[in-house]
């Protein structure tokens, strides 16, 4: 079965990353680097391998151009 590409932890919508990582500290690792770019992160294990799940929160909106009325 393979991994889900979405889950759901505590209200929170988390995506894979569509790696799939032989042992936990492969796929730790490759969550170190998305939360250093501010991603919240989960590792799962599923069928014998780890994946990384991860959720960015809006914290900012641009808008580039006039406001529509």
């Amino acid at each position: 079965m393979a991994a889900e590409v979405a889950i759901w932890i505590d209200g929170d919508k988390y995506m894979l990353d569509r790696g799939s990582y032989a042992t936990r500290d492969e796929a730790e690792a490759k969550a170190a680097t998305y939360a250093d770019n501010d991603f919240e992160t989960q590792v799962i294990e599923s069928d014998g391998a780890f994946h990384v799940y991860t959720r960015r929160v809006v914290t900012e909106i641009v808008l580039n151009g006039e406001t529509p009325p």
